[in-house]
């Protein structure tokens, strides 16, 4: 016979489970900076990270930059050509890609990608007990698996910031050319003479943010899976959602404060 709960006691064990759940996260992550300053260093597994997470994301990637500058563009034509300002396209394209739209789209293209699949990979080998194998072995899992990985997700995700930041310049280039045939080095420099270096270094603090962000949030997920199959597809799940709410909310208070530094 089933129980009704009274509604008091339900909120009281939902708000333990919370702070539950972050006082476990943040210890995750104080293991994590300990762990990356103590050797021996995974070099290897980190370079292997490295290549899984930049180079395997560049198709996707390259797609997604390219379509987001040409579209962007387009649709940007009609409200400055009502004013006759067809000649700041380059500059409100440059200021909209570098200062937002890159990292903002590659962190985000990189949450459902490379953060699903960091979750799955870690939360299939816990509930295979894979990580308790390796304990046994005398290999540290915490920096082989999760050290390694979180390294990778932050040096790369600024990498590929700048490279869909390329692309999507290419891509509002071409539909610029196509429309006022502005010449390859006419459009660029236009494009950055309104580009300072605090707006470039707001991007990169943006992006090392975003793929700490998402390498942490899968590991912590795929670290802390249960209840076999159906566990890693919740590690998974729950590794895109929550690194996409994240970055949201350091995409605001990032802007927030390089807006005050002005």
């Amino acid at each position: 016979m089933n129980v009704k709960q009274p509604r008091e006691y339900v909120l009281t064990k939902g708000m333990d489970s919370f702070f539950t759940g972050l006082y476990d996260s943040a210890k995750f992550v104080l293991r994590f900076f300990k762990e990356v300053l103590r050797p021996p260093y995974e070099a290897k597994e980190i370079i292997r990270q490295c290549y899984e997470v930049g180079v395997n994301s560049l198709p996707l990637i390259s797609l997604t930059g390219f379509i987001t500058g040409l579209v962007f563009t387009k649709q940007s034509r009609p409200s400055l050509s009502e004013f006759g300002a067809t000649s700041w396209l380059p500059s409100l394209v440059a200021i909209a890609i570098i200062k937002a739209l890159a990292p903002l789209v590659t962190a985000l293209i990189a949450a459902g990608k490379v953060g699903s699949n960091i979750g799955a990979e870690i939360g299939s080998m816990k509930v295979t007990e894979q990580i308790d194998a390796m304990e046994v072995s005398a290999i540290n899992p915490f920096k082989f698996l999760v050290v390694s990985r979180v390294l990778a997700t932050t040096l790369m995700i600024p990498v590929l910031t700048f490279y869909t930041g390329g692309v999507a310049m290419f891509g509002a280039y071409l539909n610029v050319h196509a429309n006022e045939a502005t010449s390859f080095i006419t459009f660029f420099e236009q494009a950055f003479s309104k580009i300072t270096f605090l707006d470039i270094f707001a991007s990169l603090t943006k992006a090392l943010f975003y793929g700490f962000t998402i390498g942490i949030v899968g590991c912590y997920n795929g670290y802390h899976a249960t209840s076999g199959t159906e566990g890693v597809g919740k590690a998974a799940n729950s590794s895109v959602v929550i690194s996409m709410f994240l970055i949201f909310v350091e995409e605001i208070l990032i802007v927030q404060v390089a807006n005050a530094i002005k």
